[in-house]
């Protein structure tokens, strides 16, 4: 089913479910998920919220662009949970594009998104406080509905949010 199914890019905000709703569509379709962040952890040995504090966010989104191109060029990933920001840089969606990706946007309202990020241990320094993060919220959103599809989350389980992104896709 790999060769057959579209590769998938899944984005939206922090807290919006991405990483859960890839390894339901992994499961679904029988095939390799990859989280973004956990790449670039991987690849630089360093937490995010290290990388930010210490280097900056355009320097981090720099590490994120060429650990994206890195992942893309392997040709492995049939789905990828993109970070939160990556979605927001030109370079990254015009990759994935040329790559053949289809782009979901997970659309999660900023209470449920604030409320998951709140329960949670990974730091998270561009959502210090509720007002800055909903800030962050509201910028991203014009860029996020850039995305091909657009899947409301609230209410519903990573694995109904698989089954409507396949149904979606496929149609």
């Amino acid at each position: 089913m790999k060769e057959l199914f579209p590769r998938i890019a899944i984005t939206g905000f922090m807290g919006a479910g991405k990483t859960s709703v890839a390894e339901a569509l992994a499961r679904a379709l029988g095939c390799e998920a990859v989280d973004l962040d956990r790449h670039i952890v991987a690849r630089d040995g360093r937490a995010i919220h290290e990388i930010i504090s210490s280097e900056g966010e355009a320097r981090f989104r720099a590490i994120e662009s060429r650990a994206l191109e890195e992942l893309l060029a392997q040709e492995k990933a049939q789905i990828i949970a993109l970070g939160g920001g990556a979605w927001t840089i030109e370079r990254n969606r015009a990759m994935l594009a040329e790559k053949g990706y289809i782009a979901v946007w997970l659309d999660a309202p900023f209470e449920l998104c604030w409320e998951r990020i709140l329960k949670t241990d990974v730091v998270r320094p561009l959502a210090r406080d509720f007002e800055s993060a909903r800030r962050l919220y509201e910028q991203r959103r014009e860029i996020y509905a850039l995305a091909t599809l657009r899947v409301e989350v609230e209410g519903k389980s990573c694995e109904a949010l698989a089954d409507e992104i396949i149904r979606a896709v496929r149609t």
